[in-house]
Formats: structure tokens, C-alpha cells, sequence
């Protein structure tokens, strides 16, 4: 099988080809062809992944190219992770709107429409592209706005385009490990949107544990959402929130923490990642070492603006483990190729599975992935305080598909006046003309 992987020049490619180096199942990924921009990052990337092949015999081949159509023809699965505008483009979102007293985190509030609104129309070209050139392909798909990218791809491909996000699975994994369950074995009852949903219960041997958890104030203290949040607010919900809600519970310390803080997180990252690509031009550059180290440095330091707000400290090393967006990746592709059945959290098309939206409604869920896709599964209805925060935020990426759509300012202004993390229609203005005057790729919002 052929996997074509968009924004190949990406920091996290290396996870998802170590993922497939332990593949050895017939019917694997035997040719990855990396796309990007950038031929520097293809060939920096590309190094990395011949030193992680070194010792492994059948290993993918792997293909760089500049060109995106060659890259795309003959693809069995398509996997996007692009960044359009960089992390220079991530660094402005992010300053833009703490400039306003706004957060500007990369996929919440003002930050996160502003990168979606950059996104979109390259998005919906690649969908287009996809369904002409490998109409049979499955796209996984990683680019953020993740949950808004994959409802403006389904839009031409249907079905066929899949959302993948590591948090959920990672947060599912940390709370079983603290009930002492094993996480391969615990049924996770999750739901929302991507970046915005909640743990409602987590089943092993048909019995649900997350009520022991609930009440154990130690327990909740021992694992990074239970410090994040406090034990008291987890209790009221009656769920461990996606980390990302922390954004929205505690929205005025976030705001005052990234303000504070010496750089924004998109400044970090474009920094450390200069360092790295730039190392890397370096021939006598040990390619995977380098790579590890600035890997390692990366998760360390994630959300440490939220932490300090909660006065939990530097990330303990059982937090460190993400949810491997590699191997959901990897689980998604085997069920779907070789018709392994299996069950992942994944943001899909919502049917009937949420009353509150409608079908065509991306959300994250709970699904049952075979030979003929992913199917969200029932979930128990949301109460009322989630009802509110899902409904209101997939206002705003309707409102962020129809300025993509149109050109129209006004709807780009309404995006950002909708988001609950928004507190000024005025503000919401100013937004626009600020992202528009540093980002040039946002001049088509011309329209009334």
C-alpha cells in the first residue's frame, strides 16, 4: 500500500513512520511519499527517516516530492498534517489576540478561527484534488482546526476523510492507568468536538470506574487533568474534561498567564524548530538524535502557561506519553485496509448520534472503524452545560466555513463574535483587521 503524507517536512512525521517500521503484518504501508513546500524540511525529515530504517530490513521506501499531484496519484491513504502559514503564522495568531486580551491558543477562540479561516480553502483544494486524482483513497486527517478541516473535506470526500486526534485516546489512557485498569482493555465513553469534549465514563468489564475516580481525591491528584482542573470542579462536572477545556474554564488566568509569559507557545516552537531544521542542514548532523532531543524538549514544555496557572508544576513523566496519533493512525489504516474491527475515538460525520446538530455535523466520538469506514456509535444525550459549549462552537466553524466560502468579512466577523472565549463584537472586528493586515492569505475576506 501507498501512503501519500501532506506537510512531509513535518516535526511529527518521524512518529508516524516509526509506527510503521513496527508494522510487519502482510498488507502494510510499503511506500510512504512524503509532500511539502519546503524541499529544506523534506530532505531534514527524509534524513530522519533513513536513520530510523537503518536496521529494519523491509522498511517502507520512502519518496520526497515538491509535487503535490505526483504525490497524491496512486495514494491508497492520504495523510494531512499541514501547517499553512508555519509557526511564524502560529505566533501571530496567538499575538494578534492576547493584543486584544483575547486567548490565541492554535486551535481555541480567536487563534484557532484564525488558523481555520487560513486553513479552510487549502483544505477544500486538497479535497478536490484527492477526489480527482485518488477518488479510491482514505484521508486521514491531522491538520487543526482538526474537527473544522474534516467537516470542510467531507464536503468533497465524504465519508472518506476521517479526523484523528491524539488527546482523547491520551487522557482515556491516563485514567486507566490510575484505576489500575489496562488501557487497551477499558471502554471509553467520550464525547464533543475536537479540543472540546468531556469523559463521561470509563467501562472495564462492563463495569464503569469512573465513579471511584470521581470520589478519591487522591486518585484525581495523581494525574495531569486531575491538577489541571482540581478535584472539586471534576466532581461538579461529573467528568474529566478534555485538557483543552481548561481554555474555557479557567479563560481569564489562561489569558493573563500567555500574556505574562517571556514568548507565546507558536514563538517557542518556531524558535526550537529554526534550531532544529537549521542543525540539520548540517550533513555531519546525527539526524534522529537531534530530532529525539527536540522532540522530547517539545512535550515537556506543552500547555506549561495552563500548569502554572494550576500551580501543578513541570509535567510528570507518565504525562508524557501522548495519546500516539501514530498509532491511532496506524489502527485506523489496518481496519480499514485489512478489515480489522476495532474501535477508536475519531471526529467523523455526526448522523444521528448527537440530536443537538445535525448529520452532516463533524464531531468526536466513539466509533466502530471496518473495510467500509468509521460509525460513531450511540452516545448518551449531553447535559445541558456541554449542550452549550458544542452548540456555540460549531456555530462559529459554520460561520468559519462560510467566510471561507464566500470571501465575506462579515461572516468572519460573526466567527469570532460567536466564540464564548470572545466577549465583544467590536473586538471581533478588530480581530479580522488585524489577522487580515499579518496575514496575506486572508486578503480574500474582500466581500461585504
Amino acid at each position: 500500500m501507498k501512503l501519500t503524507i501532506l506537510g512531509g517536512g513535518g516535526f511529527r512525521v518521524p512518529l508516524v513512520y516509526g509506527a510503521l517500521l513496527a508494522d510487519h503484518a502482510e498488507g502494510r504501508v510499503s511506500a510512504v511519499t512524503l509532500y511539502d513546500t519546503d524541499a529544506d524540511r523534506l530532505t531534514a525529515v527524509a534524513r530522519v527517516l533513513a536513520e530510523q530504517a537503518a536496521d529494519v530490513p523491509d522498511a517502507p521506501t520512502v519518496t520526497a516530492t515538491t509535487a503535490l499531484d505526483e504525490a497524491l496519484r496512486g495514494a491508497d491513504f492520504v495523510f494531512s498534517a499541514i501547517r499553512v502559514g508555519g509557526l511564524e503564522g502560529r505566533a501571530a495568531d496567538e499575538r494578534v489576540a492576547l493584543d486584544e486580551g483575547v486567548l490565541g491558543q492554535e486551535t481555541v477562540g480567536a487563534g484557532g478561527i484564525a488558523y481555520g479561516l487560513r486553513t479552510v480553502p487549502v483544505a477544500v483544494d486538497l479535497a478536490q484534488r484527492i477526489a480527482r486524482l485518488a477518488p479510491d483513497a482514505w484521508v486521514i486527517n491531522f491538520t487543526n482546526p482538526a474537527g473544522l478541516v474534516t467537516e470542510a473535506m467531507t464536503r468533497h470526500l465524504g465519508d472518506r476523510v476521517i479526523g484523528i486526534c491524539d488527546s482523547p485516546v491520551g487522557l482515556g489512557r491516563r485514567i486507566a492507568r490510575v484505576l489500575g485498569a489496562d488501557p487497551d482493555r477499558a471502554r471509553i465513553d467520550y464525547v464533543g468536538l475536537n479540543h472540546l469534549g468531556w469523559v463521561r465514563g470509563l467501562h472495564v468489564d462492563g463495569r464503569d470506574e469512573l465513579p471511584r475516580l470521581l470520589a478519591d481525591p487522591e486518585l484525581l491528584g495523581s494525574f495531569e487533568e486531575g491538577r489541571l482542573f482540581g478535584a472539586d470542579w471534576l466532581r461538579s462536572l461529573g467528568a474529566i474534561p478534555n485538557e483543552y477545556l481548561h481554555y474555557y474554564y479557567f479563560n481569564r488566568e489562561a489569558v493573563r498567564a500567555y500574556q505574562d509569559a517571556e514568548q507565546t507557545r507558536g514563538a517557542f516552537l518556531r524558535t526550537q524548530q529554526e534550531g532544529f531544521y537549521g542543525r540539520m542542514k548540517d550533513p555531519a548532523t546525527p539526524a534522529l538524535a537531534a530530532w529525539d532531543h527536540t522532540r522530547a524538549e517539545r512535550e515537556a514544555t506543552y500547555m506549561s502557561e495552563n500548569r502554572e496557572v494550576a500551580g501543578v508544576g513541570e509535567r510528570e513523566e507518565s504525562d508524557l506519553e501522548s495519546g500516539g496519533y501514530e498509532q491511532v493512525a496506524l489502527a485506523l489504516m489496518r481496519a480499514v485496509a485489512r478489515n480489522e474491527r476495532t474501535s477508536l475515538i475519531l471526529n467523523v460525520r455526526n448522523r444521528t448520534t448527537l440530536s443537538v446538530l445535525d448529520e452532516d455535523a463533524v464531531i468526536e466520538v466513539p466509533c466502530l472503524v471496518d473495510a467500509n469506514g468509521a460509525h460513531p456509535v450511540a452516545v448518551d444525550p449531553l447535559p445541558y452545560h456541554a449542550v452549550g459549549l458544542v452548540t456555540a462552537v460549531k456555530a462559529v466553524e459554520r460561520a468559519v466555513l462560510d467566510a471561507a466560502a464566500s470571501g465575506s468579512r462579515s461572516a468572519a466577523v460573526k466567527a469570532f463574535a460567536l466564540h464564548p472565549l470572545v466577549d465583544s463584537v467590536a473586538v471581533a472586528g478588530r480581530l479580522v483587521d488585524g489577522y487580515v493586515k499579518v496575514h496575506p492569505g486572508l486578503s480574500y475576506l474582500n466581500r461585504p
